[in-house]
């Protein structure tokens, strides 16, 4: 019997057939290599460059925990991306407040009151022209201790104190009959002195150890401490050349003295001047 001449039937490998095993190998390659990896095998240095965007984040993701100190900087920051709501308290201390940071015109009103203010903050100087206002003062703020002038008790004004000094102006003079005609005047201390003071009457230009005369623009005449001082600075038809003669004191009091000028001849005479008077 004649062998039969045929044989196996074996499938060519076509191209569309190498093609969809090859595809199935590196799939199934791929997912056994993802399953095989182990944890944290991926890090910093097996990303590229640019490999991790804005978009690949999720929401929430990036937390203040894992930011680097100083990584956030000025220049990363948008604008309005920090608001007062985002800042926890205490978070803005004197310590991160550049000089000059805080000015007027970046404080809103109503911003700094009373209770935000330390004490000794407010001063003299940091206060404007006309700033203090009766409508600013609150009723009673104004005692007696916080006046020029202490008072003992209320509408009595207590003496002035030692060192304190008082000053002002007198015009004393008439016209006389005939020569000795006098006038009389006075002078009379806004504050007591706590006793009267020793007086010493000067000639126009004339000082002594205890009057050093008038000061700067004639306007702050001096007297030491215990002494009142009678500047004459102005002198018309007084009796003598010397003020023991032309013009005297009377009654010295601690509440202030009496003035007498005395007329040279008849007619016009006066005595104009200034004084002061130190509380001893």
């Amino acid at each position: 019997m004649r062998r039969s001449s045929l044989r196996r039937f074996v499938p060519r490998p076509t191209y569309a057939n190498v093609i969809a095993t090859l595809a199935l190998f590196i799939a199934l390659g791929g997912v056994a290599v993802a399953a095989g990896m182990p944890k944290n095998s991926v890090g910093p240095r097996q990303l590229k460059r640019g490999a991790v965007t804005a978009a690949k984040i999720r929401k929430q993701a990036v937390t203040s925990g894992k930011l680097a100190p100083q990584s956030v900087t000025g220049g990363k920051l948008g604008a309005n991306a920090v608001l007062p709501g985002n800042l926890g308290n205490g978070i803005i201390s004197t310590a991160k407040i550049a000089a000059g940071a805080v000015v007027a015109s970046t404080i809103k009103n109503g911003v700094i009151t009373t209770n935000k203010l330390a004490n000794g903050n407010v001063n003299t100087q940091k206060l404007a022209d006309n700033a203090v206002t009766a409508a600013k003062l609150a009723d009673k703020a104004v005692t007696p201790a916080k006046l020029s002038f202490e008072t003992s008790s209320p509408g009595t004004v207590s003496a002035l104190k030692s060192g304190q000094t008082l000053r002002g102006m007198f015009d004393v003079g008439g016209t006389a009959a005939a020569a000795g005609n006098v006038a009389k005047g006075a002078v009379s201390y806004l504050s007591p002195l706590a006793s009267p003071a020793a007086v010493t009457v000067l000639l126009p230009g004339q000082t002594t150890a205890n009057c050093t005369g008038l000061g700067a623009g004639a306007a702050t005449p001096a007297a030491t401490a215990g002494n009142l001082c009678v500047y004459i600075s102005e002198a018309t038809n007084l009796a003598d050349t010397t003020p023991t003669e032309g013009l005297v004191t009377e009654a010295n009091t601690r509440l202030g003295l009496g003035l007498s000028a005395k007329a040279k001849a008849a007619g016009n005479f006066s005595a104009f001047g200034q004084w002061a008077v130190t509380a001893p």
